[in-house]
This record gives structure tokens, sequence and C-alpha cells, in this order.
């Protein structure tokens, strides 16, 4: 039995472990399961720039389970647009019927619980194993039937081909007959009227080729022979031969202790086939249904702040993005007010570069998109009115970061370091997002290598959204471009305000540095020149600009 819920041919774990539930508080699990200790460097990257921890939070809603779901299945992008129909048809079955996914989930769960409470799960003697089977396959028929009940009742509300095959599955092979079969032999399993099995005699009269057979009726014991004296006094023979054991024949019960080890060593390894398999079922229908779960919470929380959300369309042509009220839902989720949405259209530029006032919502809407695609690669619905964008081969991001406080390396080295282990793992047709790259040495240099860099990537087959402030790279990208190019740039009306919209035009030689000094030291921003020698006057209030854009944002 499979669920198929994710992929239409294949499970999500290839080695059929899901992630194990938690009873962890999620600050715990957070902790645990952080980035430090086993993500790879790419989901690294991702979870901190597109800040998807926050993202896990909501999905999550307290439960850590659905953190860790999320976390796993989000950044896996999918690059087949029929497995991204696939996913989001039944993602639309969910949003329409809740409530019967949440009973289903609630049924797989209670029934992983209920086996951990099962004593014995530690020991292989053969008659343990077989007494725990039993009782654990007794649990999980209870919850196969609650299933199958669930099928038969809801498998005409469903549209998707995963619900409508998954509940196919359970009314043909969860039938009545087959729930019958299974209670009698769990009842038969359970030995009540003793150990009834055959054997061969081997070399030196050893028993062998032990078989467990079918007790129609219960041996009477040596006593109950005794007592009847009808059967006595007409001497007929009897059908078997009764051997009972003295009570203090410790020899004689460790010899026949061994028969029935022996005996029920192949009820056992085929019990415990059986439960493992019913068991992997049971675990991976509530890995797959926990990353819808995750949906709904993500939705009920964006909904009711009154945040748009669509079904995307993964759409022709790799460098395609064309986007209506796009938002950074991370952001939406990490304050009150609604998060400002941006109308954007890429066409099919290979290179879009993103310039203007500091404080302006660049790195916000640079977010927002490798969000809405990653959201949209995965399957899910996305932060916007209306999103259609190519299937890349991956997102990847390279944001600056904060000074290295070990002092191993310098912020260039470190910015060059983790550029060369990206390029590493690009492919033609991927998506990399580059937030104020090489910002960290002069205008000069910053600008040539990023111009090379870009000018590469590009000429690879690789999408590239760039957010800078070095103005002499923005113009020589402006007056030779690499390719299809779109220039767009952070609105700032003339009293300073920042609407936190991106318009298409070109760079200019200011990012207004001036407006951010002047509100931090209560100047007169007129008396403060934006640009001092020809270079750009950047913030050094001591926080980055991603920062101030989210707090600009908020307020």
């Amino acid at each position: 039995m499979k669920a198929h819920l994710l992929y239409r041919d294949r499970d999500l774990f290839p080695s059929g472990e899901p992630p194990e539930r938690t009873s962890r508080s999620s600050a715990a699990f957070r902790e645990r399961a952080s980035p430090v200790g086993g993500e790879s460097p790419r989901m690294t990257d991702l979870t901190r720039d597109l800040a998807l921890e926050v993202l896990y939070e909501a999905m999550a809603a307290g439960d850590a389970y659905l953190h860790e779901v999320a976390k796993r299945v989000v950044p896996a992008s999918l690059s087949d647009r029929e497995e991204i129909r696939y996913r989001q048809a039944i993602l639309v079955d969910c949003v329409s019927h809740p409530e019967v996914v949440r009973r289903m989930y609630a049924v797989a769960t209670s029934a992983i619980d209920r086996e951990r409470q099962v004593w014995g799960w530690t020991f292989r003697h053969p008659e343990v194993l077989v007494r725990r089977c039993v009782q654990v396959l007794e649990i999980f028929r209870d919850h196969l039937g609650q299933l199958r009940g669930i099928a038969d009742a809801q498998s005409a509300a469903f549209r998707s081909e995963g619900f409508t095959t998954l509940f196919a599955m359970l009314a043909r092979e969860l039938d009545d007959a087959f729930l019958g079969v299974m209670k009698e032999h769990l009842r038969r399993l359970q030995f009540r009227d003793g150990l009834l099995f055959s054997a061969r005699l081997g070399d030196g009269n050893r028993g062998t080729d032990l078989l467990i057979r079918r007790s129609s009726t219960p041996t009477p014991s040596l006593r109950e022979r005794a007592t009847d004296w009808m059967h006595q006094l007409m001497g007929s023979q009897p059908a078997s031969y009764v051997y009972e054991l003295a009570d203090r024949d410790e020899a004689g019960f460790q010899a026949l202790q061994a028969l029935r080890d022996e005996a029920l060593a192949s009820v056992a390894g085929a019990l415990d086939v059986s439960t493992r398999h019913i068991r992997g079922f049971f675990k991976m229908l509530r890995t797959e249904l926990a990353f819808y779960l995750g949906c709904l919470n993500l939705r009920e929380r964006l909904a009711g702040k009154g945040e748009p959300l669509s079904l995307p369309e993964p759409a022709d042509g790799e460098f395609l993005l064309q986007a209506r009220g796009l938002y950074d839902a991370s952001l939406s989720l990490s304050m009150a007010e609604r998060a400002v949405g941006n109308d954007v259209d890429t066409g099919q530029a290979r290179l879009v570069v993103i310039t203007g006032a500091n404080r302006g919502g660049k790195t916000t809407f640079l977010r927002s998109v490798g969000l809405a695609q990653l959201l949209m690669q995965c399957g899910m619905f996305v932060p916007a009115e209306e999103y259609r964008a190519g299937v890349c081969k991956g997102v990847f991001t390279h944001f600056k970061r904060e000074e290295d406080p070990t002092m191993r390396q310098g912020k260039l080295d470190e910015e060059l370091s983790r550029m060369s282990a990206l390029v590493d793992r690009l492919k033609p047709g991927s998506l990399i997002l580059l937030n104020e790259s090489f910002a960290s040495t002069n205008e000069r240099e910053g600008s040539e290598i990023a111009r090379q860099i870009v000018r590469a990537l590009t000429e690879g087959g690789i999408k590239l959204l760039v957010v800078t402030h070095l103005f002499d790279l923005a113009e020589s990208l402006l007056r030779s471009p690499p390719g299809p190019t779109l220039f767009l740039r952070a609105e700032r009306l003339p009293d300073g305000h920042r609407t936190f919209k991106l318009r298409e035009g070109a760079p200019l030689p200011t990012s207004y540095g001036a407006d951010v000094y002047a509100r931090v030291f209560g100047t007169n921003e007129s008396s403060a020149s934006p640009v001092q020698g020809g270079a750009i006057v950047e913030d050094r209030s001591g926080e980055s600009e991603d920062n101030d854009e989210r707090r600009a944002d908020q307020s």
C-alpha cells in the first residue's frame, strides 16, 4: 500500500523512513534541527536568506513534526511541471475539505502512537514478537478500517488524481472480506487453545521441519481424560497422545520452550514483515498529509490577515516571470500589517538588475521572488494575486553577510569562497539571487568582480536577479547588457518617502543615503550631498539594509 500524495509514482523518502515525530516543544525542536548540524550549504543559505524559518513556523502551528516535514519538502524543488500540477490538484482538494485531511492525519498519527505503547518492541524472542505483532496488527486493523470508512464516505467529493487513487486503493485492498480474514487470523494467532505444530524426526531423533498447524478444537488435557470414565470404560484408542510436564521438570520445560520457539520463528518473521509494511504505510501517509496540513496552516495565517494567495502557473520558458501583487510572506508573517506587493514582468530577460534608494524594498522584493519560486516548485500556492513563472533547476542565494566574528577570513574572502561553492552546484536553468554581493570592497574592484561573475553566469544559461548599490556595475550592465536585461528601481518620492514599490527604470548614481543620514541625525536632508567623489554614500548606521527594510515595512 502506498499513499503517493506527493509524487505520482514514488515515495517521498526513498529509504521508506520519514522523520520521526517528536513531543518536544517547537523552540527545543528548532534548536535541535537547526541548520548548523546537518543541512547542506544551499539549504542553510536559503533558510537564512529567504527567512524560511518564519514560513516553517507558520506551517507547523506549534507541531514540531509538521515543522520538520516542511523543512524537508519546501526547499526540494520539483523540476517537472506535471509533478507540480499533480500536487496543486491535491492541495485544492485539501483546501476544499480540510476536516477530512485532518481526520486522516489523526488516524495515521494515532496508529503510530498506539503502536509505540505496546510493550516488547525491543525484544526479538519469537514468542514475545508474535504476541506483540498480534497486538499491533489489531490496532492497525482498527485504524485501517477507519481509513476505509473515510474513503467510502468522502471519495466522491475529491477530484485530484492523488486522492482518488488513494481512496480507490483503500476501497479495493481493505474491503470487508480482507478485514474479516485479518480479524480471524489474528484471533487464531493468539493461540488461546494451545499451540499445535507438526515435526519430522531428523538426525539423532531431533525434531525438524516444524510447522504450525490450524487447530479446530482444543486438545483435552491428561486430567480431562482421566475424569472421562466413559472414555476409559469404552477403551477407544486416542486420536493423539498427550504428555504433560511435571511441575518441577525444568529441563523438560526448557526443551518444550525450545520447540515452541523454533515453531514460532517463521510465524514471528512473517508477522514482523506484515507489521513493518503496514506501519510504513501509516508513517508515509502521515508524513505526506503533514505537508498539506502545513499548507493549510500557512493559508489560514495569511488569509486571516487579508493577504492574497494564488495557485501559480508553471509556464514554458525557464526565464519567464510574471507576477501581480507579489509580496514577502515571511515579512507579512512577522508583522501585524499587510506587506506591500509588487507587479513585475521580466519577459524573457535572463538578468534583472535592481537598484534605487536605501530602505526602498529591494531586498524584500528579491526575497519575495525567491520564496514564491520555491513555493510554486513544491506545489504550493504563492503569496501574490497572480504568479506565472518558468520552472528553474533550483533556487540559490548569495546575500551579503556580517563580519566573521572568528576573524578567520575577511568579508571579501568569505563572499568569494561562498560564490565558488555556489557555482559548483549551479546548472543551466537555475535561478540565483544576488543581494549586494561584493560590496565589501571598494566600488571599482567590487563592480569588476561582480561584472565578470554576472556575465559568465548569464552566458551559462543562469537567470539572475541582482540587487546592487554599485553604480559602476549597474551602469556598465546598462551600457553593455550580457543579454535581455530588465532594470528595476526602488521608488522614492520627491519628499524622500519610500513606497516599497519597484518601477522599471535605469540606475541612478545615488542610493539616497542622505535620507537615512537626515533621519538618524536630524539634519536637513538638502545639506547632505548624496554623492561624494562619484561614490555612493552608503548607510553606515550599523544595520544592514535587509534589517532596515524589514523595520521600515513594519512601521
